[in-house]
């Protein structure tokens, strides 16, 4: 069996994540993301047929290339992974998730669509290409693909690519439409949008996010259609807060809940990401998961390290957390009783001021 070329990047133990470029790239599409998915993620990164350094397989429609990449996986062990795709790779996502739901654990699809367009236009396209090869498409591809400064690299993988590999990938995008399956996608799915974007603008997005149930919908400025090239920094930010691997995310979401954590993540900076994934991992992937305590407890023994510190407004936050964890008002309120005697009672008084308010904001005021 004849297998897409792919790279591997990351540790490996970690969450598979794979990622797919668009028509014309390489895997070279995510080298700005690599470094940053590659702490947590085994990365598969691979090129389509006739891209890159893949042969020219066989696959004129999307189930044929949805095949390709299952192959690929399957080599690795990847029996189930996140996956995230560029225009065709998102296409190819989208079907993966539509057809094979049990294989994907999320899926991120970035400036791409339920249909690309007339199918007359990507046939013309791949008879163009057939006869004349890539090098007619390069100037209008650079005004499509890039609102910033063009990265040659890719532009140089589109002139290198196999002619009859492209106008495959041509007319699989011909065949494709998914809008009448998108209901069907039931993981956790974002939809990344470059305003920018001539070839599937946001309208092409905001389709995939009404019809894909809990979908989240992300629009940049100063983004065109390869929008990992055009705006590194805030694709790598979009994935990482859609991305559910980050150790100790999990546990982080279940005591602090998904509005709390969503806000933390929306307000993640380039300045601020090491800080939010230190906490991540240690706080929550490695004390709060150890066996010792269970969560009624360890959350005594914050609110009283919050009590005795002073951390008003982390106080708040954990007192939200301990009801999540199970603790009623009454026993928080036994808690900041025993904090009074070892911490002080000016600072049980602050703590019961915040207490009593967070109850009440939560329907939940002390009997």
């Amino acid at each position: 069996m004849q297998l897409l070329h792919y790279r591997l990047d990351g540790p490996e133990h970690g969450e598979p994540l794979i990622l797919a470029p668009s028509l014309g790239t390489s895997t070279r599409l995510w080298n700005p993301q690599i470094t940053a998915l590659a702490r947590t993620f085994r990365v598969l990164r691979f090129d389509l047929p006739g891209h890159g350094d893949s042969p020219t397989l066989p696959a004129s429609t999307m189930d044929d290339l949805t095949a390709l990449v299952l192959d690929v996986a399957s080599a690795e062990g990847m029996d189930t992974f996140h996956y995230a795709g560029v225009s065709i790779g998102g296409a190819i996502g989208a079907t993966l998730a539509a057809r094979h739901p049990g294989r994907l654990r999320s899926l991120a699809m970035i400036c791409s669509s339920a249909r690309f367009g007339d199918p007359a236009s990507w046939h013309e396209r791949a008879k163009l290409v057939r006869a004349e090869g890539t090098a007619p498409l390069l100037e209008a591809t650079a005004r499509r693909w890039f609102a910033q400064t063009p990265v040659q690299a890719l532009l140089d993988d589109l002139a290198a690519a196999d002619p009859a590999g492209y106008a495959a990938c041509c007319d699989a995008l011909a065949a494709y439409d998914l809008r009448a399956d998108l209901a069907a996608i039931t993981v956790p799915t974002l939809v990344v949008a470059g305003r920018d974007d001539p070839a599937t603008p946001p309208a092409h997005a905001r389709e995939l996010a009404d019809g894909i149930p809990g979908a989240t919908l992300v629009e940049l400025p100063g983004a065109a259609h390869l929008a990992p090239a055009d705006q590194p920094e805030r694709v790598t930010e979009a994935l990482l807060a859609h991305l559910p691997a980050v150790p100790g995310m999990r546990v982080r979401r279940e005591v602090l809940g998904d509005a709390h954590v969503d806000r933390a993540v929306a307000r993640t900076t380039p300045f601020t990401r090491d800080f939010q994934d230190l906490i991540t991992r240690y706080a929550w992937g490695e004390i709060w998961t150890r066996p010792g305590l269970d969560r009624r407890t360890r959350s005594c023994v914050t609110l009283t390290a919050l009590v005795a510190r002073g951390h008003l407004d982390e106080l708040a936050m954990h007192v939200r957390a301990a009801l999540r964890n199970g603790l009623t008002p009454d026993e928080i309120g036994e808690v900041l009783l025993q904090s009074a005697i070892y911490c002080g009672v000016p600072a049980a008084n602050a703590a019961f001021a915040v207490a009593q308010r967070v109850l009440e904001e939560e329907g939940r005021g002390a009997s």
